[in-house]
């Protein structure tokens, strides 16, 4: 007979109330926050020969910027 070992894992605990709550909202209000003000800002300054492309870029790498800063939240 084979004895077999089965590892038994412990339960993983369950986050702090703080990461649960606080800190998704904390990441949605900086990542909004972030996204709204780089594309206003990208705006303000139309030089006038960029058309449509500057907002664009600017709110595509604000995107960018905030799910990789904030994506794991």
């Amino acid at each position: 007979q084979d004895v077999m070992d089965i590892e038994v894992k412990p339960k993983p605990s369950r986050p702090h109330w703080y990461e649960r709550h606080v800190q998704p909202c904390v990441a949605e209000l900086l990542g909004s926050a972030l996204f709204i003000f780089i594309g206003c800002l990208s705006v303000v300054e139309d030089s006038g020969g960029t058309g449509r492309l500057q907002p664009a870029l600017a709110h595509g790498l604000a995107l960018g910027v905030t799910i990789a800063v904030l994506g794991d939240i």
